[in-house]
């Protein structure tokens, strides 16, 4: 916004940007009520002006150092609207993202920022323009029918945002509207693992078909993304490992490159996974995909949710929670059957132990292995039914794990 101001000397000046530079013309003009006036007067002329794209810097200061300069730069440097400079800075930078976020990137701004700020250039957008849009996503419906949309998804729309007003500002030295402006507040998702013997429920109940993948989500800790995009190529029986090397997004045809680069990983195959992952070999093993439709198509994730993972946990009679919680599971049994932190991190695919015992230190006992055999003795004594004090029980094991 342009001003007026004084010198020490007492005289009249402009101070106004234009085309992203810092203007100041002086003026002979004595600190008088009425020489204000037509100065204020004329800085408001040329702020419309500037908006509308028809200022005229020669015109207004014949003799300033300046005119020559933005005579020749003003076409080059020319302060964009919103939607021209959201869709070059969308350009520009899509090469370094993956094309799942190229995709949620471009739709938030079609749908969202463009409709909204197109009419305005990028140095006109204020901090209140800016809270005034996230109130507008408020009123939006979420997933959910009869819900609002959720503070943690404003706050991606708004990140979009930020970072397009971040680097309009440096370009065009102008301040962001985002600064001291908080996020939302978000409720961080509880996380809910399961016990072994619910897990061991949970497979007694959930269709044949379904077992094996859910077995093998609950004891690698793999994402959704991850197991729906497994390849037999990437399944080493001989080394007993599984290779992440690729993962399909939730209800995408795209395969992509992991989350992080530390998601690029080995997961070691315990017996319970290889003997899981054999039997599905004799199904699927003449097909690209380890887990997929009959007609060899990726699994739908949201379909595995509404058909097979919550009615499966209604007749099992256990806690709803999402799918997610299985990779939970998988990392608070490592760690309460006393695997090495540092081993369960390179399993999940973090990049230490710290976030383990952020989330997990109330199941973390001791830290005494590092090899993955305290899972599998773990495995042995509670699904076989083996009591501390040696008694022999009866052998659930076959029961909850050998279902075809």
């Amino acid at each position: 916004m342009g001003k007026v101001r004084i010198t020490e000397a007492g005289y009249l000046y402009f101070d106004f940007s234009h085309i992203g530079i810092r203007c100041k013309e002086y003026t002979e003009l004595r600190n008088t009520p009425e020489n204000q006036k037509v100065m204020n007067e004329a800085i408001r002329k040329i702020e419309s002006e500037i908006r509308l794209g028809t200022f005229d810097y020669e015109k207004y200061f014949p003799n300033s150092r300046n005119a020559e300069k933005f005579a020749s730069e003003a076409p080059i440097n020319q302060v964009k609207g919103f939607e021209e400079y959201a869709n070059t800075w969308y350009k520009n930078n899509k090469i370094s993202w993956k094309p799942k976020v190229q995709r949620d990137f471009l739709g938030v701004m079609n749908r969202h920022l463009i409709p909204y700020f197109k009419d305005k250039k990028v140095n006109e957008i204020t901090k209140w323009n800016v809270q005034e849009f996230r109130n507008s996503l408020a009123e939006l419906e979420g997933i959910r029918k009869g819900q609002k949309i959720s503070n943690k998804s404003i706050n991606n729309y708004m990140a979009i945002l930020r970072r397009i007003m971040n680097e309009a500002s440096e370009q065009y030295d102008f301040t962001t509207p985002f600064t001291k402006l908080k996020s939302l507040p978000v409720t961080e998702t509880e996380i809910v693992p399961f016990s072994l013997e619910e897990v061991s429920q949970f497979l007694e109940i959930v269709p044949a078909k379904f077992h094996d993948y859910y077995v093998v989500r609950f004891f690698t800790g793999m994402r959704t993304g991850e197991i729906d995009g497994l390849k037999w190529r990437y399944v080493d029986f001989k080394g007993k490992k599984i290779l992440v090397r690729e993962t399909l997004p939730c209800n995408s045809r795209r395969w992509g490159s992991p989350k992080t680069p530390r998601s690029v990983r080995d997961i070691d195959m315990s017996k319970i996974v290889e003997e899981a992952l054999m039997r599905q070999k004799e199904r699927t093993e003449n097909g690209d995909l380890v887990f997929c439709t009959k007609g060899g198509s990726p699994l739908d994730s949201s379909n595995m949710g509404k058909w097979v993972w919550y009615p499966t946990l209604k007749r099992a009679g256990l806690f709803r929670r999402k799918p997610y919680q299985t990779r939970h599971t998988t990392a608070t049994i490592w760690l309460a059957s006393g695997e090495n932190p540092e081993w369960v991190a390179r399993q999940l695919g973090h990049v230490n132990a710290e976030m383990l015992f952020k989330s997990y230190s109330r199941f973390i006992p001791n830290l005494t292995r590092k090899d993955g055999t305290a899972f599998e003795k773990l495995l042995n004594e509670k699904l076989s039914g083996k009591e501390k004090n040696g008694k022999a029980e009866d052998d659930i094991a076959a029961d909850s794990f050998s279902q075809n």
